[in-house]
């Protein structure tokens, strides 16, 4: 197993890794919409935070040597399910053709007040090196 880190996603504010590799997968924490640049803040529409988690994601996921086009499976952590359209219209952006298993999960009010969390488990390219943080 290999934890991934990268200064390109928030750090974790808890006990566990952005994200861990093991046996050609990448296991991707949930990602808030934080700006890693910034912490946490004003959480914006959902629209913007929709953006900023999936940016987040796939910031772990290429430092883990996989891509948005490598994700088998994620699940979409939501506040309002009302919400839904909006931010299935940005998720399809982001992911295009690629059309990978997903679970929604409607939920409560997450942390810092924002409206969504995206998990997700991908593959690794088959000569994948995890990317040095210090050289991103």
């Amino acid at each position: 197993m290999n934890p991934i880190t990268t200064p390109h996603a928030p750090a974790p504010a808890g006990h566990y890794a952005q994200a861990i590799t093991h046996a050609g997968l990448v296991y991707v924490s949930g990602q808030l919409p934080i700006d890693p640049r910034n912490g946490p803040g004003t959480p914006g529409t959902i629209e913007q935070q929709t953006r900023q988690a999936l940016a987040n994601l796939r910031a772990v996921l290429e430092t883990a040597g996989s891509s948005m086009a490598r994700v088998l499976k994620t699940t979409v952590y939501i506040a309002d399910i009302q919400l839904w359209d909006r931010v299935n219209a940005i998720y399809a952006e982001a992911f295009g053709n690629h059309r990978p298993a997903r679970a929604v999960v409607p939920t409560r009010e997450l942390h810092f007040g924002y409206q969504i969390e995206i998990e997700a488990v991908g593959y690794l390219a088959p000569t994948a090196v995890p990317t040095d943080p210090a050289s991103t």
